[in-house]
């Protein structure tokens, strides 16, 4: 194409063909146009065949301009000398080595002055050419290095240069006031008083021990004391081929030898070779609170949620850590120091962590037990958005509470996903060194505790849909933070399911009234050898520990919640995620032929006993729970019944049977 553009002046030059394509683009966009088609062409042309790019061409130049420069100066180094340059290129960049020729001997009256050579470095072409490299007067080379950033080392960074200017992200600033309660709110009931040893009551209970077992033809090679606030330990070394069983039966017998009451026996004690014989002391001494909360092992526990219960029989202050438990499952018969417990727990929290560390939901079905902590709602309690009260007593609200609390978990979840940690504790960690971006969601995270005062209750009133949330809470909860305190009075099998106890490794038993319910919740017996009066034994899955419970009375719990709720607090409650529960009636429109064939006769039914319950369905019509639970439903869409009011029965809206025949014939002409 290019030689047909010539044709009118030589027509041999171009074909045909080129010279109809030059004809034709000259026809469209010129001359001019055709001109500068031809040269783009021709750039490309030489750019992809020939490979000449515009750098190769600067250096071409360049390079005869150094050559020509070369051939004007005159040559500073003799003609006879040959200089040896070595030349190395790493990397794209190049390294001079100068090889200084020999200086030729002379004699000394010859003076020769030899000048200095002078290096001129030709430029070195390399392909890619990624930097430009300055030389120094000093012939040295400066090495710039791109180096690639990792964007987690960038972010890190930017934290440390943050925290360096601000500090970490302190939780506690927005009540950066708060005081915690101090120990002179706690009653001190041992104060002047000391575990006073009565060597004639050891050694009664020693001779009558050895005496019993020497009955049955026993030995005893050894027999050692412990002394605790309300049961003393015997720890007996039978003779060689006594066998362990055969003490473990004489347990009543030794019982009566003593005349005491709560005798048990340890065979054998776990890490030791001795069997254990625990005797309640005559004069049981009370454990108060202020004393485990003022102790050293409470003070200074490095965990998460430290939960001091009281002492154990070796008079050692007892602490453990809820947040490794992970929940904790609680049991025993009425007025054995269950509730007390409780508050042992609340109260250990109260005097270790900030409100903005820890929250709590409270249910109590009973009413009357944790009433007092609703003056610290807005510093350290939890509730439904909407909700009027946050200590929750309405079994409704309680299955509206523990979905909530799923939904809670599963936000957690997705949180520390995206900030990829395992567990709460190194998300609070990474969000404290401002390592994670509020603005993308993330939040400092408060550890949750539900605590349920009676579970059998409502096992009783809702079933599955209490203990489907539950099992999900207790076998995902424990990484995010939220951990369950379950309590009951009666442990049977169809409240403690296999389900429950399967994910609460942490029992506590107070005394109950069966060794059945003993072996319910601690998979052994011996709580229903207990004396009572916060009694009681701990178990985390490995051996069973009895421990007197700290004692800590109403009015002072009720002086704590007094000291905490006076200061500033929160604007509200720490609030749950919302959730619409499946019994808040249907808003669908039912049509009349979608309607039950029993509709009517239900419809008579409700009327005539002014209340609307599928129960009474159930019971008048022999109908099954699910059936009678639509035909409600079909009532509630017609008008006939009132929405759903928890555990009350539904307003029935028609006052009698004849305003109900009006009622019904009314919609059928309108349908």
């Amino acid at each position: 194409m290019t030689m047909g553009f010539f044709h009118a002046s030589n027509p041999l030059l171009g074909g045909k063909v080129g010279m109809e394509l030059n004809d034709f683009m000259q026809d469209y966009i010129g001359l001019l146009g055709a001109i500068v088609v031809m040269i783009i062409l021709g750039i490309i042309y030489m750019v992809l065949r020939l490979n000449i790019t515009p750098e190769k061409v600067s250096a071409y130049f360049t390079k005869k301009a150094i050559e020509v420069k070369d051939s004007f100066e005159p040559d500073l180094i003799p003609s006879d000398e040959e200089q040896d340059w070595e030349k190395a290129t790493v990397e794209g960049q190049q390294v001079v080595e100068e090889i200084v020729p020999p200086i030729p001997s002379v004699s000394e009256e010859m003076e020769i002055t030899i000048p200095e050579p002078e290096i001129i470095a030709e430029p070195v072409i390399a392909e890619p050419v990624l930097k430009t490299i300055p030389k120094t007067d000093d012939d040295d080379v400066d090495v710039e290095i791109n180096a690639v950033i990792d964007e987690d080392e960038d972010i890190n960074s930017k934290a440390e240069k943050i925290v360096e200017d601000f500090g970490e992200f302190d939780p506690t600033l927005e009540l950066s006031n708060f005081k915690f309660p101090p120990l002179e709110l706690l009653k001190d009931y041992s104060k002047g008083k000391t575990i006073t040893i009565n060597e004639e009551e050891l050694q009664a209970n020693k001779l009558k021990i050895v005496e019993t077992l020497n009955n049955y033809k026993i030995g005893i090679a050894k027999i050692t004391a412990t002394i605790g606030p309300t049961v003393t330990l015997y720890e007996i070394v039978p003779e060689a081929g006594v066998r362990i069983s055969k003490i473990k039966n004489l347990e009543d017998d030794i019982a009566l030898s003593l005349a005491a009451l709560g005798i048990r026996i340890i065979a054998p004690i776990p890490g030791k070779g001795t069997i254990g014989i625990e005797v309640p002391n005559q004069n049981p001494s009370i454990v108060s609170m202020r004393s485990v909360i003022a102790s050293p092992k409470f003070q200074k526990a490095e965990m998460e949620l430290p939960i001091a219960f009281g002492k154990t029989i070796s008079n050692e202050t007892f602490v453990v850590d809820l947040a490794k438990m992970p929940h904790l499952l609680m049991a025993g018969a009425t007025g054995q120091g269950k509730s007390v417990g409780l508050n042992a727990v609340l109260t250990s929290l109260l005097y270790s962590k900030h409100p903005a560390e820890v929250k709590f939901v409270l249910v109590d079905p009973k009413k009357v037990e944790l009433t007092l902590f609703n003056k610290i709602e807005r510093h350290y309690l939890a509730k439904l958005p909407d909700s009027g009260e946050a200590i929750i007593t309405d079994n409704s609200l309680v299955i509206n509470t523990l979905n909530s609390l799923c939904i809670e978990m599963d936000q957690r979840y997705d949180i520390l996903k995206e900030a990829m940690c395992r567990n709460i504790k190194e998300y609070n960690a990474k969000f404290k060194a401002r390592k994670l971006n509020p603005a993308n969601g993330h939040k400092f995270l408060p550890y949750i505790v539900l605590v349920v005062d009676e579970f059998a209750d409502l096992i009783m009133t809702a079933g599955k849909e209490v203990e489907t949330p539950i099992a999900r809470l207790a076998q995902l909860a424990r990484a995010i933070g939220i951990h369950l305190i379950i309590a009951t009075q009666r442990p049977s099998v169809n409240v403690i399911t296999g389900m429950i106890k399967a994910n609460f490794p942490a029992r506590v038993s107070f005394r109950v009234q069966q060794k059945v319910d003993s072996r319910t919740i601690l998979d052994s017996g011996g709580a229903d050898q207990l004396i009572g009066r916060g009694d009681m034994l701990y178990t985390s899955g490995n051996e069973i520990i009895r421990i007197q419970c700290a004692f800590v009375d109403t009015p002072e719990v009720e002086k704590i919640t007094d000291f905490i709720g006076s200061q500033k607090a929160y604007p509200d409650a720490y609030l749950l995620p919302e959730y619409v529960g499946e019994e808040g009636g249907t808003s669908l429109d039912i049509s009349i032929d979608e309607r039950d064939s029993k509709f009517r006769e239900a419809a008579e039914v409700l009327v005539i006993a002014q209340q609307g319950s599928a129960s009474l369905l159930q019971r008048k019509l022999k109908l099954g729970y699910n059936r009678a639970g639509r035909i409600i439903d079909q009532l509630e869409a017609a008008g006939i019944v009132g929405g759903f009011e928890g555990s009350k029965a539904r307003q029935v809206l028609i006052p009698d049977l004849a305003s109900l025949e009006v009622f019904l014939n009314e919609e059928k002409n309108k349908g």
